[in-house]
């Protein structure tokens, strides 16, 4: 997900994201650990994505982003 598509989401999709994401990088960590995960960069992936929209999410709290 690029940065563009994260201003363009709502309050409620990006919490909605965000927790998708946690939900898969938990699965992606179990897969880690059983050594049947076939990418292993793409952890890394869905971290930085969960901090991009943890940064969106707080600039909007502190009103820095305007909400959609």
């Amino acid at each position: 997900m690029d940065k563009i598509d994260l201003n363009k989401m709502t309050k409620n999709k990006l919490i909605k994201q965000l927790s998708d994401n946690k939900e898969s990088l938990l699965n992606l960590k179990f897969q880690q650990k059983l050594q049947q995960l076939e990418n292993p960069l793409s952890v890394r992936f869905v971290k930085r994505e969960i901090a991009q929209i943890k940064t969106v999410l707080k600039e909007m709290e502190l009103n820095i982003r305007e909400e959609k």
